[in-house]
């Protein structure tokens, strides 16, 4: 009950370009902040949309972290300890501008963090594209430098492919973190298969692997079903994930699950 409140803000320029604010009150950031989310977001039609993000907003790499079709959740996720897919450098005081207008079924997106001075950290920045000019299919590749670290930079790749096709939809994705530091570098790889039992009902499996460079560390192996289903105004969705070698550690294996009940009024 006490997760967040969401307040949300638009209007429309004379030009017409579109504005929306949004913050969300979180309980959990009282400490540093009442604001959980902070994002600005101008839709500049066909010049694109650029977003600034206070906290909570998403760089290019963060939101294709793990894209492969699923009725719930990412293989990897709700498992304590688990590690994620590989993503970029988060969005607390980030821009983010992405245009699909330049080219049918083309759309170009970049993130930029600039540098802070006070604790020595570097800018960061992503750039990624993705193609859906082929009924069915989708294809990304994105790639950045996360230089919040000044002493271990970390260099990320990632391209996916997804394809729907009536009540199926496949995908696959393969990232790579190279970092500056020894033995430290990630590979990550997912498969997803995804089946629209009827209108209202979904199910899903996923797989993934986290194959560390570090010889003290085993790969780590996610596996986990997903089920949604719509009933009027509301979608319920389940999901149960276990994960073998949680975070690298060969003798922590563990599972878990999560259960949401969505309104919509």
């Amino acid at each position: 009950m006490n997760e967040g409140v969401t307040f949300s803000a638009s209007v429309e320029q004379d030009n017409g370009w579109n504005i929306t604010v949004k913050q969300i009150l979180n309980s959990d950031d009282v400490a540093t902040s009442v604001f959980d989310t902070r994002i600005l977001t101008v839709d500049m039609g066909d010049s694109g949309t650029l977003t600034f993000s206070g906290t909570g907003g998403s760089s290019v790499l963060d939101a294709i972290d793990d894209v492969t079709p699923t009725a719930g959740e990412e293989a990897w996720d709700d498992v304590t300890g688990a590690t994620a897919a590989n993503g970029g450098t988060g969005g607390a005081n980030m821009f983010h501008y992405s245009n699909s207008s330049l080219m049918d079924g083309v759309t170009l997106s970049a993130s930029y963090t600039p540098s802070n001075g006070a604790t020595e950290v570097e800018s960061s920045s992503d750039y990624g594209i993705k193609y859906t000019g082929i009924d069915g299919l989708t294809l990304g590749a994105a790639a950045g430098t996360d230089d919040t670290d000044p002493t271990a930079t970390v260099e990320t790749t990632n391209m996916y492919v997804t394809y729907a096709m009536d009540a199926f939809s496949v995908g696959f994705q393969t990232s790579e973190d190279d970092s500056e530091t020894a033995d430290a570098d990630v590979d990550f790889s997912a498969v997803g298969l995804s089946y629209a039992v009827s209108e209202e009902m979904s199910v899903s499996v996923n797989s993934s692997t986290h194959d560390y460079e570090s010889s003290t560390l085993s790969d780590q192996e996610s596996f986990g079903v997903s089920v949604s289903y719509v009933m009027g105004s509301m979608t319920l969705k389940a999901n149960h994930n276990t994960v073998d070698n949680v975070a690298g550690t060969s003798t922590d294996d563990r599972s878990g699950y999560a259960l949401s009940l969505g309104f919509t009024f």
